[in-house]
């Protein structure tokens, strides 16, 4: 399993965004995507801000995510994050619409909140032109919750320059312990 936590380099579109092919751009075909980029990138820009202010990331991270945001899943999730350093990142999520057929917290939510903690920690330890790919991540369920908030905090063991480990605690409303989580990045330098 590998995820791809980074965004890659600016301007980057995958095949199907690309664009028109050079035989269109050759011959004279001007689409609305080729004739206002600034305007399209500016959009998404704007987008992805109000998403990240939305989720509490602080503002001096604004312009390390603002091409990209936080993520689908993230935002999908209701995860909210209230500290982010490369040391410690700490967010809440709620149960309710991340529950399991049995009416608790899905094992699954856990796991993503974990992951999305510890991703984002490494993606910081990396730095600029670097990128943190999850490597490995497993999680031991202590106590099953059915309504109110999560929180998880995620705390690093190691940060080193190819490899990070991060601790997720993810814990209830009372402080009750839910699950205990570790992730392990590998960092390395992007387009590779």
């Amino acid at each position: 399993m590998m995820d791809n936590f980074t965004p890659g380099p600016a301007g980057e579109a995958s095949p199907t965004e690309a664009g028109p092919t050079a035989e269109a751009r050759s011959a004279g075909e001007t689409p609305a995507a080729v004739e206002a980029p600034a305007a399209v990138e500016a959009t998404a820009e704007a987008e992805f801000r109000e998403e990240l202010f939305a989720a509490g990331v602080p503002e001096h991270l604004h312009g390390w995510l603002a091409d990209y945001g936080i993520g689908a899943l993230v935002v999908k999730m209701g995860i909210r994050f209230l500290e982010m350093s490369p040391e410690r990142c700490v967010a809440t999520m709620p149960v309710e619409g991340n529950t399991q057929v049995a009416g608790i917290l899905h094992g699954g939510a856990h796991v993503v909140l974990a992951e999305t903690l510890g991703s984002f920690a490494a993606g910081m330890h990396a730095g600029p032109g670097r990128q943190a790919l999850g490597i490995e991540v497993g999680a031991t369920h202590h106590r099953a919750v059915s309504a109110g908030t999560v929180t998880g905090t995620c705390t690093a063991i190691h940060l080193g320059r190819t490899v990070t480990t991060h601790e997720i605690v993810m814990t209830d409303e009372q402080g009750r312990r839910l699950s205990t989580a570790r992730i392990t990045n590998l960092i390395r330098d992007m387009g590779r």
